[in-house]
């Protein structure tokens, strides 16, 4: 977690906390239930955890998807290395094969 990511989690519980408390005076001074303010903040603060989590987690999940990809990376040029030494290896026994041929044809 980023300290932006934490500053804008507070601001956002903050601008909940202001945002309610201001709408709730328009009413009057007697429908300033602190118990609604509060539940204000508890779900704006949840909804900021809610994303900072799933933030963590598409990290989480950005991370593995690369290192899968470097492994695969990894394994295909072995692979691709394999293949080449095994194509010079019977390119060599066809050239070989070849010169005997033609030594044969021309004794």
């Amino acid at each position: 977690m980023e300290t932006r990511d934490i500053v804008f989690s507070v601001i956002m519980v903050i601008s909940a906390f202001i945002l309610t408390y201001q709408w709730l005076g328009r009413f009057g001074e007697s429908s300033k239930n602190p118990l609604i303010i509060f539940a204000a903040i508890v779900m704006v603060g949840s909804l900021a955890v809610l994303i900072l989590s799933i933030i963590t987690r598409l990290r989480n999940i950005e991370q593995m998807m690369e290192a899968k990809e470097r492994s695969l990376r990894i394994n295909i040029q072995s692979v691709e290395d394999n293949l080449d030494k095994r194509i010079g290896d019977v390119q060599n026994s066809v050239n070989n094969a070849m010169d005997e041929l033609n030594r044969k044809k021309y004794r």
